[in-house]
């Protein structure tokens, strides 16, 4: 039987991942000319990427 784990893990793993997939993101978007890239742009995506999969797999 498993069990579901301990929620500070997951959301610890969760905000690593979408800081490194925010951090790449931004930094394309900013290679490209489309945003400007800065750690308050990076820190805003990050933590929109970790609340919709906040809601999206852990609810």
């Amino acid at each position: 039987m498993a069990t579901d784990g301990d929620i500070r893990v997951l959301v610890a793993i969760d905000l690593v991942l979408s800081t490194i997939f925010s951090t790449l993101v931004v930094w394309g978007l900013s290679f490209v000319g489309s945003l400007t890239f800065s750690w308050v742009t990076v820190g805003l995506a990050t933590l929109l990427l970790a609340l919709v999969t906040y809601l999206a797999v852990l609810r």
